[in-house]
C-alpha cells in the first residue's frame, strides 16, 4: 500500500480531516499494523480538545485497536507478518525494572499511541515495542469488541480483578456509565457479583441495565453504606467521595477516572471505617491471558458493549461532537 488514510487533529478543539500520509514505517523494535477497528474513547476526545499536556500536533488519535501485522522491524521476534494482534493503550519499554516484573502499566517510559505518538484512526498504525506488548486476538473474534480490550475492557477488567479482588457475591458500585464504567459493569456482572450503576444520565443507566447492572442510580441517589467495592469511572471529584461513603466497612474504591479537580476526601471516616483507595492505570500485556480465557470461553463478550460502526470518513465528525451517553463508538476503516 503507497499511502494511508488517517484522521489526523491540526488544531486543538477543531474538527480533524482525513487526509492521506505516506505509509509508517515500523522500527526496529516494533510493527505496522493494518487497522480492522479502533474505538473511539472518552480520552481521545481529551487529546482532541487539547487536554493532554503530552500531546504534539499534528496527530492522528486512537489508542483501542486490532487489526493485522503487514510490516515487523528488525529486532522484533515474537510477531510475524499476518498476525492478529492488539495493543494494551499502555505501551510499556520492555527492559525497565517495571516491565520485568510485568507492571508495564506503570512504566515510567511509557509510550500510548495517539498520544505520544500517531494513533490507530487510520488504515495502518505503528506500534512500538512490538514483543513486550503485542497480545494476539484469535481470528474469529469481532473486531470491534477485539478493539475495546485494549483500553476500556482491560482497564474495567484489571480495576474489578486485579485492584478490587472482586468475587462471586460482592457489591459492586460503579461511578459513571461511560466507557470505562460499561466495561465495568460488564466484568464484574461476569464475575458473579451484584452490581449498581450510578450515573447522571438516563440513557446511560438504561445501557447499564441492558448490560447486567441489577439497579441504576442517579448519584445523589446512592446510599450510605453496603458496598463492598466502588469503581469510579466517571472522572468526578465529587464522584470519589460518593463511592467512599457508599463503602461498608473495609470496603475498597478503585480510583479509574481521570480527575479534573482534587477531591474532598472524608479521611476521618476512612480511618474509622479502615477503607481504601486505589489507583488502577489500564492493564499490562502481561496479564491479558486471563481476559483473553474469559472471552475466548464466551462468557465475557466485548462486542456487547458497542452500539455504532462508523467508517473511517465518519471519524472526524464523531471525535467532535458530544459523546452520547451509554453510546460505544467503534471506527472501522473498512467501511
Amino acid at each position: 500500500m503507497s499511502g494511508v488514510r488517517a484522521v489526523v487533529i491540526t488544531e486543538f478543539g477543531s474538527e480533524p480531516a482525513v487526509v492521506e500520509r505516506p505509509d509508517p514505517a515500523p522500527d526496529p523494535d516494533g510493527v505496522v499494523v493494518a487497522v480492522e477497528a479502533t474505538g473511539l474513547c472518552a480520552s481521545d476526545r481529551f487529546a482532541w480538545r487539547g487536554h493532554d499536556d503530552g500531546v504534539v500536533l499534528p496527530l492522528v488519535p486512537g489508542h483501542e485497536l486490532v487489526g493485522r501485522v503487514v510490516a515487523v522491524g528488525s529486532r522484533v521476534h515474537r510477531v510475524r507478518e499476518g498476525d492478529r494482534v492488539l495493543t494494551p493503550f499502555v505501551e510499556g519499554c520492555g527492559h525497565c525494572a517495571e516491565c520485568a516484573a510485568g507492571q508495564a502499566q506503570v512504566c515510567p517510559d511509557q509510550e500510548q499511541p495517539g498520544f505520544t505518538h500517531d494513533g490507530s484512526f487510520a488504515e495502518l498504525v505503528a506500534l512500538r515495542h512490538a514483543d513486550a506488548n503485542l497480545v494476539a486476538v484469535p481470528d474469529d473474534l469481532d473486531a470491534g469488541g477485539a478493539a475495546l480490550l485494549g483500553c476500556r475492557v482491560a482497564t474495567a477488567y484489571r480495576a474489578v480483578v486485579d485492584r478490587a479482588r472482586v468475587g462471586p457475591g460482592d457489591r459492586v458500585l460503579v461511578l459513571g456509565a461511560g466507557g470505562v464504567g460499561l466495561a465495568a459493569v460488564l466484568v464484574a456482572g461476569v464475575l458473579g457479583a451484584e452490581v449498581a450503576a450510578a450515573d447522571p444520565s438516563p440513557a446511560a443507566r438504561d445501557r447499564a441495565l441492558a448490560l447486567g447492572a441489577a439497579t441504576a442510580l442517579d448519584p445523589a441517589e446512592v446510599p450510605d453504606g453496603g458496598f463492598t467495592v466502588a469503581i469510579e469511572a466517571a472522572g468526578r471529584a465529587e464522584s470519589l467521595t460518593t463511592g467512599l461513603r457508599a463503602l461498608r466497612r473495609q470496603g475498597t474504591v478503585v480510583q479509574v477516572g481521570l480527575l479534573a479537580a482534587d477531591p474532598v476526601v472524608p479521611v476521618p471516616a476512612m480511618i474509622a471505617r479502615e477503607l481504601a483507595v486505589l489507583g488502577s492505570h489500564g492493564m499490562a500485556a502481561a496479564d491479558y491471558p486471563a481476559l483473553m480465557a474469559l472471552v475466548t470461553s464466551g462468557r465475557l463478550d466485548p462486542a456487547g458493549l458497542v452500539t455504532r460502526r462508523i467508517g473511517l470518513d465518519a471519524a472526524p465528525a464523531a471525535l467532535a461532537a458530544p459523546p452520547v451517553p451509554g453510546e460505544v463508538v467503534v471506527i472501522e476503516p473498512g467501511r
